[in-house]
């Protein structure tokens, strides 16, 4: 009885140890209107280099992507940018997060960034935050998320409708919540943000 009393703790404590050390990431879909809400910086550039390291020992892994600026869309990022992915492989360790995106030398992309200096930026929503730009005719295109029976679109039209959600204007809406029981003073209140449409 005493044995089987000892596997049954040894067995729920090596549980307890798995469950605490588990993690997931849950992205629910988001429009390209809350995508360009969330950005600081969004950039259609080409990628110059990736590296990978280990960012919280012993197996945090993160890539370090830097795009060459081909054109800023929002923000001033520079010449260049740098941001990070979840995901990478240092010597045998390798992180796969699903949903986070690989790049390589020479892809093409627009980017939206989120993060203020001196953190290096992150994609906003991991994958959602990609889109990749390939050449059809001679004329760059950005090729949407989704099926393949959406087709390209031309990126001077991805651009001008990022630049029209930019330029909608936001208002302020108030928001008073009710009076909590025992709270002294005057009641709570809140500010929501919202796009015009």
């Amino acid at each position: 009885m005493r044995q089987h009393q000892t596997v049954s703790f040894c067995a729920i404590a090596v549980l307890a140890a798995a469950a605490s050390t588990a993690s997931a990431t849950v992205l629910l879909p988001a429009d390209l209107q809350t995508v360009v809400t969330e950005s600081g910086v969004i950039v259609h550039g080409r990628v110059v280099d990736v590296r990978s390291m280990v960012t919280a020992p012993p197996h945090g892994i993160e890539s370090f992507v830097t795009l060459a600026v081909v054109d800023a869309l929002k923000g001033n990022p520079g010449p260049s940018v740098t941001f990070r992915v979840p995901n990478g492989q240092v010597g045998r360790f390798r992180r796969v997060v699903v949903g986070a995106p690989e790049f390589a030398e020479g892809d093409e992309v627009v980017v939206f960034l989120r993060g203020r200096a001196p953190a290096i930026p992150a994609l906003v929503g991991l994958s959602q935050g990609v889109y990749r730009v390939a050449r059809q005719a001679g004329a760059p295109a950005v090729l949407l998320r989704g099926g393949p029976a959406r087709g390209p679109m031309p990126l001077e039209t991805f651009a001008r409708e990022i630049d029209a959600i930019l330029r909608t204007p936001m208002r302020t809406v108030r928001a008073t919540l009710p009076h909590r029981a025992g709270a002294t003073g005057a009641p709570d209140g809140g500010a929501l943000l919202e796009r015009r449409r």
